[in-house]
Formats: C-alpha cells, structure tokens, sequence
C-alpha cells in the first residue's frame, strides 16, 4: 500500500508532494473547535463533548488545548485512576492520549473530501510517566487534491511529562481515502 511519511519522513511516493494544506472544508469537529475555542471554558467544554462522542477518551480525562491543520495537543492528568501498580501512568493510558491528539489532528486537517481512520499504532515506551501528560500530534502540509486513492499517512505523537521530557513516542499510519 502507498505511504506518505509525515513530518521528518521522506515521501514514499513521489506523486504525492508536501505543499500548504488544501481544506476544502472543515469537519464538523474542526468547526466546533473554532467557536468553542474563543470563548472562556470553551476547549474544557469541547473536550467534554469529545468524550461524549468518543467515550474510550473518557477514562483519560483529555483537555483538547490546540487543534489546527497540521498539530493538535491534548493534555492528560495523572490521577488514579490512570495509575498502574507501579503508582505511574499506565502504558494504555499514554496509548489513549496519542491517539486522542491524532485524531483532534486529523479531524482539523483532513478535508471533508477525504476520509480517514486509525490503521496501527507503533509505540516506544521512553521513560516512566510520573506526572501529567501531554500528547502533540504534527503533520506536514499536504495537497489532497493529490489524493485520489487509499494512502496511509504516519503520524507522530509526542508524549511529554510535565518536564518536558518524552515519555512515549507513537506513530500512528492512518488510512486516508477520498470520501
């Protein structure tokens, strides 16, 4: 299957090149984003109506605090119920917030002209997670125009404890069709 690498990865595919991001339109999410972002409480109240539609997030307690085309962070509390036996964040829970930022990605940058859906999650597990997290999903400008079948993207997830040090690091490949 083709690949477009993302962000530091080269193009597997040559007729696909990096340019500015072609938004067509914007998802439904990505346009909620933008009206609840401006106003006081609203990413608290966004990610609130995430969990209700994604209620997997829900265990994480995910706070959406950037969304656009191109990176999306979310950040997670450490609290106990995300502890394993080791008093840490546990491994699934650091999983849960990769890919929470991945698809807050995707949502605000795929085009309503595509579609896009989660295909396999790579993960290397860098250091204990002892405080909250904090989970960046980038991507590089894309032209979806050039898009016309199936191509995985890979993105990558950064999560960082409140050192700023990376904790987890996720590639994430996403299948990406024209809807």
């Amino acid at each position: 299957m083709p690949q477009i690498g993302a962000c530091s990865k080269s193009l597997v595919r040559p007729n696909l090149p990096k340019s500015k991001v072609t938004v067509v339109t914007s998802s439904p999410t990505y346009r909620a984003w933008q009206q609840l972002d401006r106003v006081p409480g609203g990413s608290r109240l966004f990610s609130l109506a995430a969990m209700a539609r994604v209620p997997y997030f829900a265990s994480i307690l995910p706070h959406v605090r950037r969304m656009e085309p191109g990176v999306a962070e979310v950040s997670v509390p450490k609290w106990f119920f995300l502890h394993n036996h080791l008093g840490t964040v546990h491994a699934i829970a650091s999983c849960n917030a990769a890919e929470a930022a991945m698809g807050m990605l995707m949502e605000a940058t795929v085009p309503t002209t595509h579609r896009w859906i989660p295909k396999s999650m790579t993960v290397a597990y860098l250091q204990k997670a002892t405080t909250s997290l904090r989970a960046t999903a980038r991507l590089d400008p894309l032209d979806f125009t050039q898009i016309t079948e199936g191509v995985e993207l890979v993105i990558p997830v950064s999560v960082v404890d409140d050192n700023g040090v990376e904790v987890v690091h996720a590639d994430i490949t996403c299948w990406v069709t024209p809807a």
